[in-house]
């Protein structure tokens, strides 16, 4: 149950980030800026972090992952949600450390695809 309740809140994180990428386009440059940068996000995201992706070695998929929140979090920082930023900068890395442990990873290797 831990381990499927960890990838439950990684799939959540993933989904801040896309929102959090949406507030800071919007901010910073309106509607279009908030369309494009969560589709940015997705489309690194997919080419580099996910489970499948076409281009995602262990460090690869780190230094993406590492990008995308990182980037993310300063983009609420700068659009003056500075508490949502280190909230969210915080949970990644805690639930991305939590998704290493021996009996998450062995759960995720279990699902298959929908």
């Amino acid at each position: 149950m831990f381990a499927w309740t960890v990838l439950g809140l990684v799939f959540l994180d993933e989904v801040l980030a896309v929102v959090a990428a949406g507030v800071w386009g919007a901010h910073a440059g309106g509607v279009l800026l908030a369309v494009l940068a969560p589709v940015a996000v997705v489309a690194v995201w997919w080419t580099f972090a996910s489970p499948r992706a076409p281009y995602g070695g262990s460090p690869v998929r780190l230094v993406a992952k590492t990008l995308v929140f990182g980037a993310t979090s300063w983009g609420l920082w700068a659009a003056g949600h500075h508490t949502a930023a280190v909230a969210l900068l915080l949970f990644s890395g805690l639930i991305n450390a939590l998704a290493q442990l021996p009996s998450v990873r062995r759960a995720a290797s279990t699902a298959g695809p929908a």
